[in-house]
């Protein structure tokens, strides 16, 4: 599906155009609480005035969203009958915002979770706030059930448009700008060294890695044009997602946000970082079909791709940017905390990755990360 970019500009003119050229009259705001603090607020809340379009607002949801939430979305869309979607925010008002869409014409008499997700032609236009998740790009929505993770996804929840805000960026938390660039550099590698990975998905990862590796000083030092460019970084590496998935070093990396309260970027950056040197030296445990030779070429064209030498090269590369970040430290409180985490990890992102883990060998590369 071929998606609607629009740029920002003074005014949100690109706005406007899309939304009289579709016909739009009312929309049903999907926001966090920090929308309110951001240049395209003032466009939202002007727009009836302006222009007749009616905006019904939504932020009933928490950073991590509930299932539960997600059903009041769906009631509240349906009962104010909006033309469309409209999700201002990080990954989670985007997910949110996907649900309602792929939610709002099933059975409400029965879980959401339980039944076939039948495609439907609501428009959906995300504008991203953080430079991270890609989800504005990707077939994939997380939300909570019961406390468990529930993966959603279907092509149809793709955003039909979407829009870059530089101005969005400017007041991000240093913290979260830097895990949220980590996480667009993770999805990059990741989707390069996935046994999912294309030609079509390496383009993407290549040119998502050398915007990151161009922008990360400047996009640290809050510069508006490295913004606008890690913007783009994030949105091709959400593309190459869309294709591959992810693979160990995101399977790795939920319980460590959850152990010690890291930002998720920045726990898949250390996974990513301690998983990079041990697949490149373990080529023998191939399982792209492929095969090893492959898995050589490819480590050995990731290391073109950063810049290095070869794919340890490559690797030190990366593990010398995370480091150059200064981020806070994981401390283990003991042995407890391995036996957690080297049973936590979910088998089925290890199917896309392109060497054979085992529970052994992922206890070694939590003792490295935690070391």
């Amino acid at each position: 599906m071929e998606q609607t970019i629009l740029e920002a500009s003074d005014g949100y003119a690109a706005l406007d155009e899309y939304f009289q050229n579709n016909g739009i009259r009312s929309i049903f705001l999907v926001c966090d609480g920090a929308f309110r603090h951001l240049p395209i607020a003032g466009y939202f809340d002007a727009l009836e005035a302006r222009k007749g379009i009616r905006i019904v607002k939504f932020s009933g949801f928490d950073p991590n969203p509930r299932y539960e939430s997600v059903v009041c979305g769906v009631k509240e869309f349906r009962a104010h009958r909006c033309d469309m979607l409209v999700a201002v925010g990080g990954g989670s008002s985007i997910d949110v915002a996907k649900c309602v869409k792929l939610y709002s014409n099933m059975d409400d008499t029965r879980s959401y979770l339980e039944q076939t997700i039948v495609p439907n032609g609501i428009r959906l236009l995300a504008v991203p706030t953080t430079a991270g998740t890609g989800s504005e790009a990707t077939r994939y929505a997380v939300i909570y059930y019961g406390g468990e993770k529930q993966s959603i996804s279907d092509v149809s929840c793709i955003p039909s448009a979407v829009l870059f805000d530089v101005s969005a960026l400017r007041t991000l938390p240093d913290y979260q700008r830097k895990s949220t660039a980590l996480d667009a550099f993770c999805h990059s590698v990741e989707s390069f060294w996935s046994v999912n990975s294309t030609s079509e998905s390496k383009a993407f990862s290549k040119e998502a890695i050398r915007l990151v590796l161009e922008n990360m000083d400047g996009y640290i030092r809050n510069e508006e044009q490295a913004n606008g460019n890690m913007l783009k970084a994030a949105h091709l590496a959400g593309r190459a997602i869309n294709i591959t998935q992810t693979t160990a070093g995101h399977a790795m990396c939920y319980k460590l946000t959850s152990l010690y309260g890291l930002a998720h970027g920045h726990a898949a950056a250390l996974c990513v970082a301690a998983l990079w040197p041990y697949m490149a030296e373990h080529c023998d445990l191939c399982l792209d079909p492929r095969g090893s030779d492959y898995l050589a070429e490819m480590f050995q064209e990731l290391a073109d791709a950063m810049g290095s030498d070869s794919p340890l090269d490559a690797a030190d590369r990366f593990k010398d940017i995370l480091a150059g970040l200064s981020l806070k430290k994981a401390v283990p409180t003991g042995e407890q905390d391995f036996q957690f985490l080297r049973t936590s990890v979910n088998p089925v992102r290890l199917k896309n990755n392109p060497v054979r883990l085992t529970e052994e060998s992922i206890d070694g590369l939590y003792r490295q990360i935690l070391q």
